[in-house]
């Protein structure tokens, strides 16, 4: 999938906000090698190299248009861009912090996949992961709705995934025998959007894009506005203009056993 930064961006405080909350809980005082999983336009990494200025930071991110607006970043030299998939992610020496904020859940076999990078820590090192789990909300609900309806079912019905995300108690399933301090939470944010349609907006900078990408013309235009339609009636509009968007999030912060050197 080509990511649009215009689009995704578009509500970037709101979409930063989690990943701030998650930077502001790490208990590191110190970190020499930090990796960023998906760090798309980069901000939350140009933050993480502020908060760590002696460390060694890498950005890793598979859409290279992402990689090119993170590179306009004030200070962005400081940081290392690679593009890379984060599937296929082995660093050459163990880092002090894997952070990945709205990334992993694009990724399947969550199991093996937050086993295989806690185990990339250095002793001491902190796994720091946020993502949504928002797929039973209306916003997810209705796309998959809007995908069986029409003439364009059988394009998009293979696109449609099962909720990515599970439940926290599967998370400390899986890290807590290795780790020495785990915490797991979810928070949910009371989103204010104002303008038109601006759900919709939002999806179409993450989960409708894929839909959308496989449509053209005509069909594609049908697919939007029905989704349009849909999503607009479970989220209407407020007296004030405002429209308020919900959004559960998961974090996941896991400490490796041992003590920095």
């Amino acid at each position: 999938m080509q990511w649009d930064p215009k689009q995704y961006l578009g509500y970037a405080d709101l979409r930063l906000r989690p990943g701030m909350d998650l930077m502001a809980a790490i208990p590191l005082a110190r970190a020499d090698l930090i990796y960023d999983l998906g760090c798309g336009a980069g901000q939350l990494t140009q933050l993480l190299q502020s908060r760590w200025p002696l460390a060694r930071v890498t950005g890793l991110d598979s859409s290279p248009d992402m990689l090119a607006k993170a590179r306009t970043l004030s200070g962005a030299g400081q940081v290392e861009w690679r593009e890379a998939d984060i599937a296929d992610f082995e660093p050459a020496q163990a880092p002090d912090l894997i952070f990945s904020n709205a990334v992993l859940h694009w990724l399947d076999d969550h199991g093996n996949l937050f086993a295989k990078l806690f185990d990339m820590l250095a002793p001491g090192g902190v796994l720091a992961i946020q993502m949504p789990r928002n797929h039973g909300a209306p916003s997810h609900t209705t796309m998959i709705e809007a995908a069986a309806s029409g003439p364009w079912k059988d394009t998009l019905q293979p696109l449609l995934r099962p909720d990515p995300v599970s439940p926290p108690d599967v998370y400390y399933d899986i890290l807590s025998q290795q780790a020495a301090d785990l915490s797991i939470w979810e928070t949910e944010y009371l989103q204010v959007l104002h303008g038109p349609d601006p759900v919709k907006e939002w999806t179409k900078g993450t989960a409708l894009k894929p839909l959308l990408d496989a449509l053209e013309g005509e069909e594609q235009a049908a697919f939007e506005a029905d989704y349009t339609a849909r999503v607009r009636a479970a989220y209407p509009r407020r007296d004030d203009g405002a429209t308020l968007f919900p959004f559960r999030r998961l974090f996941v912060l896991a400490r490796s056993a041992g003590r920095r050197e």
